[in-house]
């Protein structure tokens, strides 16, 4: 069974007061005893109702209110959401909740989630355990790693300019805990590297010069906006790399172009077409 135990709002929480470091370390202290319990899914704090909006929806019309939203008392300033085997269970750990919460004049509220088992068979059910199947498969995020015989920190370096990306790592095999099993002269290889380009990442590492092999049969793809950004980047990956297609229009894009850039990396640039964007 899943549940949210519901944080009310008060005066305080509405006028953004927020909790002392010793009420933090409490609630810190309480969230680990049910982790520990394996029964803590998430915990989180909301923002006052000030910040918020309502959308009120009138024959399928929305209006949207700015808050602040209503009497305190009717709000909620945070929730946890709980996962055990019984309603008894989630309202001892309610009961559990730490008194310094002003000063144990706290209002709680406990509700179920439904669940699918919860509904009658149907096709909309049906849609809906499709989703949870989909969602389940879904890796958190999919990324690019690219291999490189010493050049990784120099070429990672260009990207990241290159690319408005930021360097989120560069470790050299000196600095790893196998740094002594590593030839001297590859130390200053690169182990791990990651460019993060709008929550999008782009990894490397250094090769071995007798494992390294050129990457073949890939390309990152990146897709853009506007032709003047785009021609620009694929231009400055042409430097001292091979054109394999020249970057002009084609029946799907304003401009496309695929270049093997100097360190042996495949880039295909797309500045697609409005018309030609897939509809789900």
């Amino acid at each position: 069974m899943k549940f949210m135990l519901i944080r009310r709002a008060d005066e305080d929480t509405e006028q953004g007061v927020m909790p002392s470091d010793a009420m933090l370390e409490e609630m810190a202290r309480y969230n680990e005893r049910m982790t520990q319990a394996g029964v803590f899914v998430s915990g989180e704090g909301l923002w006052p109702s000030r910040e918020g909006y309502r959308i009120n929806f009138h024959d399928g019309e929305p209006d949207i209110v700015k808050g602040p939203l209503a009497e305190p008392d009717a709000l909620i300033a945070g929730f946890s959401v709980l996962e055990v085997d019984s309603v008894e269970e989630a309202l001892d750990w309610a009961r559990q909740w730490p008194t310094m919460d002003r000063d144990g004049n706290t209002r709680l509220e406990l509700r179920r989630f439904y669940e699918l088992e919860d509904f009658d068979p149907g096709e909309g059910l049906d849609r809906h355990r499709r989703l949870q199947t989909q969602l389940a498969r879904q890796p958190q995020q999919v990324n690019t790693h690219l291999v490189f015989n010493g050049q990784c920190r120099e070429a990672m370096t260009f990207y990241a300019d290159l690319l408005g990306g930021e360097i989120e790592a560069m470790i050299a095999f000196s600095d790893t805990p196998v740094a002594t099993e590593v030839p001297e002269d590859s130390r200053d290889r690169i182990a791990h590297s990651v460019v993060n380009i709008r929550d999008r990442r782009l990894m490397g590492c250094d090769m071995n010069a007798e494992c390294y092999t050129p990457p073949a049969g890939a390309c990152v793809q990146l897709e853009y906006g506007d032709v003047e950004g785009a021609e620009q980047v694929f231009r400055q990956l042409s430097d001292g790399g091979t054109i394999q297609m020249p970057f002009e229009e084609t029946f799907w894009a304003v401009r496309f172009g695929v270049v093997v850039d100097r360190y042996g990396i495949g880039w295909m640039i797309n500045v697609g077409k409005p018309e030609m964007e897939m509809n789900p």
